[in-house]
Formats: C-alpha cells, sequence, structure tokens
C-alpha cells in the first residue's frame, strides 16, 4: 500500500487539483494535478519504489485530467474513480455468486496453497463473506461519490474520495483478517484473537 507516504501520493493530486481550481481555473488545475502526478512518480522512482506504482499513478492522474478536459467540468476529474469502483464491486459480486470468491483465491495465491481451500466449505463460505465485505465498500464508494457527483458538490466529492480510499481500505482488510484469519491458520496478535473469540 505504501505505508503514509502511499496516502499523500494518491491523495496530494486531487488535493491539488480542488484548490488550483478553486483560486483559478479548471485548466490550472488541470495542469497542477498533472505537475503533482509527474513530482510524486519521481519521487516514488527516486525513492526506489516500484516503477510501475509510479507509472500507474500518473497514468490515473492523466486519464483523470483527460476526463475532466474533455467534459469541461471539475467533477469530471472523479468519473473514472467513480465508474471504476462499479468494475471492481462487480466483479467482485460475480466471483461470490460462482462460487470462486476473489478474497479466497488472492489469499491462498499469496500463501501458495493452491486450491486445496476449495474442497473446505465453510472456508469457502468464510471467502464469500470477506469478498462481500470489499464488495460493500466500493458499493459505498459509488453510491456516495455518485451521490456528490450528480449534486456539483466537487469539494465534498475530494473530501470523500479520500476519506473512503485509504481509511476503507484498511477497515476492509481488518475485516478480512477477522473472518478468515484463524481459520486460514494465520497468527493473530492477542487482540484480534480476542475479538475472534
Amino acid at each position: 500500500m505504501g505505508g503514509p507516504m502511499g496516502m499523500v501520493d494518491s491523495g496530494l493530486p486531487v488535493v491539488v487539483f480542488i484548490i488550483v481550481n478553486a483560486i483559478t481555473s479548471l485548466g490550472w488545475a488541470i495542469g497542477a494535478a498533472l505537475a503533482a502526478g509527474v513530482v510524486i512518480a519521481i519521487l516514488r522512482l527516486v525513492r526506489k519504489k516500484p516503477v510501475t506504482q509510479a507509472i500507474g499513478g500518473l497514468v490515473a492522474v492523466g486519464v483523470a485530467a483527460f476526463i475532466a478536459h474533455r467534459t469541461g467540468d471539475a467533477k469530471g476529474f472523479f468519473l473514472l474513480g467513480i465508474w471504476s469502483y462499479v468494475v471492481y464491486g462487480g466483479v467482485l459480486l460475480l466471483s461470490v455468486i460462482v462460487r470462486w470468491p476473489l478474497v479466497g483465491v488472492i489469499w491462498e495465491s499469496l500463501n501458495g496453497r493452491g486450491k486445496v481451500w476449495r474442497e473446505d466449505k465453510r472456508l469457502v463460505r468464510l471467502y464469500d463473506y470477506a469478498t462481500l465485505v470489499w464488495t460493500a465498500v466500493f458499493a459505498l464508494r459509488f453510491v456516495v461519490q455518485q451521490w456528490l457527483y450528480a449534486d456539483d458538490q466537487v469539494g465534498w466529492l475530494a473530501a470523500a474520495r479520500i476519506a473512503m480510499g485509504y481509511p476503507l481500505f484498511l477497515l476492509a482488510i481488518l475485516a478480512t483478517v477477522l473472518i478468515v484469519g484463524r481459520a486460514t491458520g494465520m497468527k493473530l496478535p492477542g487482540w484480534l484473537s480476542r475479538k475472534q473469540a
């Protein structure tokens, strides 16, 4: 996730865009957001962070800026993110429906256990629950931000984008660990084990 600097890196272009748009105009805001994205990408490379993360972040800011330019409206900057939530949430929900919950696929791949987990119905059900948590996160992001987008609340839209980013992401990770951690043999800290008991 990139730690605290990852949070700053992902939120800074949005903050720069909103501030510059409020002070000057859409064109300057787009330029400032792109400049912030370039600076962040360069700093990531200097800090020897993965190149793909740096380029991915810059491309995302570039696409968001392009959409804002094409729509001629500052809120267009958030359109890509809003509709990406539908795609992510839809894929997660579909994975539960077809009984291949994505949290299970990812968790088990990271732990190198292959497909054995598919034979344990209880574990598959736990992965369903964890995947539905992530589905709910993306659904909530979409509902709130689409409502703000439709209501032309650009400032609040930026605030929601940041507030519903890493904080919700961290809560979803915690929920995932609480749901499937002990069942998959993960050693949990004492306070998490007590919550699961």
